[in-house]
């Protein structure tokens, strides 16, 4: 137990400096309401989200460069488990990330079926 610990902490101190240059996104404060929006908010909020979603590609590309990069710099003063270990906490950031995107895909899109069908005889 105290050598997981051990080892958990090694892999904090070495990665924390690295992870702190990938800034993570903010998801759009606010997903317009397909039943009440304009045509122009819809637009809008559907721009958030792209805007969101490239952010989010930069954040995983980050992350993972980064980590790259501190394995190989750190590779002699770490155990393949350890390692292993890094790479481990890296996929569950970057599954969060994704489904935390997927999300708001998710409900921007439910809104936008809610839009079109309002507007689909020309209201």
């Amino acid at each position: 137990m105290k050598s997981l610990f051990a080892a958990a902490t090694l892999a904090a101190l070495i990665l924390a400096p690295a992870y702190a240059g990938c800034v993570y996104p903010h998801a759009p404060d606010h997903i317009p309401d397909g039943s009440t929006a304009t045509l122009a908010q819809m637009l809008a909020g559907e721009q958030a989200v792209k805007v969101y979603n490239t952010q989010m590609v930069s954040y995983l590309h980050c992350l993972k460069n980064q980590q790259d990069k501190e394995i190989a710099q750190a590779a002699l003063k770490l155990t393949k488990k350890q390692i292993a270990e890094m790479r481990s906490m890296d996929r569950q950031r970057h599954n969060a990330a994704v489904e935390q995107l997927m999300a708001v895909a998710k409900q921007f899109n439910a809104e936008v079926l809610i839009f079109k069908k309002k507007h689909k005889h020309g209201k």
